[in-house]
């Protein structure tokens, strides 16, 4: 016989996490799937790779659905949150992980202006509008909650192209994040999570310097992982952080800037 405590703590839950093929976004859909989530993989180019996930995800014994959409284009944008909510009759959680990367590959050669124009559509508008169209629907719904990705440094700044580009659109994320729950209390919970050093494509490759300063600026000593967002951000989509919205929270391993 199943006792409630066998029960995982997301049985039942129908998630979307966008930018779930790999990095940061596939650690968030396999914490959910662990968690009894079901899960909603979405990728923009390679289907193939957001297939490999979704079968992960049934592997632990969870329904998983894959959809494509790059989210810069409107219109696909729009389709994606309509279709993910259809699939299942609604939908509990709405995890928006996905960002452009403008450091690893040929973004990282493009121009400051190309790389603003990049992350302002995908970061900061995707979110914006994907977020207001299925948080209005969750409100409809009567329960949901929203995770949005912001950056441990948006707030404090960093030195450089990057730190520029990334404090501006993730700090206009985070601003956005704490508004939208306001509009949506009672009834929908919205949050960020804010990492700051995470092992990702880019710290893997990243010089002697960077690595070096990884370990100087955070007091646990060590990169951050993408299973440590993971985590957070099984949390915020749990009954147990039932009385938190408007947070944006920190992931840095204890960094104070």
């Amino acid at each position: 016989m199943t006792s409630p405590a066998d029960i995982p703590e997301l049985a039942g839950l129908r998630a979307v996490v966008l930018g779930s093929t790999s990095g940061i976004g596939r650690a968030v859909a396999l914490a959910l799937a662990d968690g009894g989530a079901d899960v909603v993989i979405h990728g923009r180019t390679s289907r193939e790779a957001a297939e490999r996930v979704a079968d992960e995800v049934r592997g632990k014994g969870r329904r998983a659905h894959v959809l494509m959409a790059d989210l810069a284009d409107r219109e696909a944008g729009d389709r994606l949150v309509a279709d993910a909510w259809d699939l299942w009759g609604g939908l509990d959680a709405w995890l928006q992980i996905a960002g452009a990367d403008t450091l690893t590959g040929a973004a990282a050669k493009l121009s400051f202006e190309a790389k603003l124009d990049q992350l302002w559509a995908v970061d900061v508008v995707a979110t914006m509008r994907l977020t207001r169209d299925v948080g209005r629907r969750m409100k409809d719904q009567g329960h949901g909650s929203i995770v949005t990705m912001g950056w441990d440094q948006a707030e404090t700044g960093m030195e450089g192209d990057s730190g520029e580009l990334y404090a501006a659109t993730k700090g206009a994320v985070m601003a956005f994040t704490r508004s939208l729950a306001l509009s949506l209390a009672p009834v929908v919970r919205v949050n960020a999570v804010a990492p700051g050093w995470i092992r990702t494509a880019w710290g893997d490759s990243a010089p002697r310097v960077w690595q070096e300063r990884v370990l100087r600026e955070t007091p646990l000593a060590r990169w951050g992982t993408p299973e440590d967002v993971a985590h957070l951000a099984r949390f915020l989509v749990s009954p147990g952080s039932a009385f938190l919205t408007g947070q944006i929270l920190r992931i840095n391993g204890g960094a104070v800037r």
